[in-house]
């Protein structure tokens, strides 16, 4: 008989593995930089997925096949993803920062404007304002997907969330090809480094929610989620519509009021 609501995971390697793979990835890095080395970085990156594959797994036995996440377990799981987005908060919080203590009041080596001389800003009103209506369908989406699974619709569910994954791959591509149109790079000043900064990193969240949203896809197909418990998907959605969220962000400051 169980002494305890909460579950006491049993040892496992993965912590360890893990945290020497992503310790080693900022050595890779600069290795590779500094010495255009990358095999560092390639392993640790390889070791990283590897043991988050495996680690994640692990947890999805535990949780379906198992039986060992209690309502104790699921709030700390929720509580969890809570703070994580809240750290992710503060992460783009400083690209913000950033961007308009440099757009309000601009240096003389820039030409005291803001876009600074020489930089032709990007249409707001074209390929951003797609992307816009992209992610807020996906948002609608997701949610779709979220009531679905609430009231037991499983194929409705699946739709709904295969739509939003094919939403998110759509919003990656309108952003590599709004990059490869822009007439500034990276370097270009310090509206190159926080216009790439911060559209950069919404992106690889963009990457990262939408293979969150196609694991869970893949475990809505094979019946995991019930009605009353698919903290799994519930983690996802929280993050994709943080994403929404930051990109409205975006595109007010940067695309809109920016230009």
């Amino acid at each position: 008989m169980r002494s305890t609501p909460f579950h006491l995971v049993e040892m496992s390697p993965w912590p360890l593995i893990g945290s020497m793979g992503i310790f080693s990835m900022p050595v890779g890095l600069v290795l590779y930089l500094r010495q255009n080395s990358p095999y560092l970085l390639s392993f640790a990156m390889v070791l990283t997925i590897i043991t988050a594959y495996l680690w994640w797994r692990d947890i999805v036995r535990e949780s379906t096949y198992q039986g060992n996440h209690t309502s104790y377990v699921v709030s700390g799981l929720k509580l969890g993803v809570l703070l994580f987005i809240v750290s992710e908060i503060c992460f783009f919080f400083a690209f913000f920062w950033a961007y308009f203590h440099s757009s309000l009041a601009p240096n003389v080596e820039i030409g005291s404007v803001w876009p600074p001389m020489g930089i032709q800003a990007l249409p707001t009103f074209s390929v951003p304002l797609l992307n816009t209506c992209v992610l807020l369908l996906s948002g609608v989406s997701v949610t779709w997907a979220h009531h679905a699974i609430e009231e037991g619709k499983h194929k409705s569910a699946c739709m709904g969330l295969t739509i939003t994954v094919l939403l998110g791959l759509y919003f990656l591509l309108l952003q590599l090809g709004e990059y490869q149109e822009t007439m500034f790079s990276i370097a270009d000043s310090v509206y190159g480094s926080t216009f790439f900064v911060a559209t950069g990193f919404h992106g690889l969240h963009v990457m990262v929610g939408a293979t969150f949203l196609a694991i869970c896809l893949m475990r809505l197909y094979k019946y995991h989620y019930s009605k009353t418990h698919h903290v799994g998907f519930l983690a996802a959605a929280w993050y994709w519509h943080f994403v929404d969220v930051v990109w409205l962000f975006l595109y007010v400051s940067i695309y809109w009021w920016g230009s």
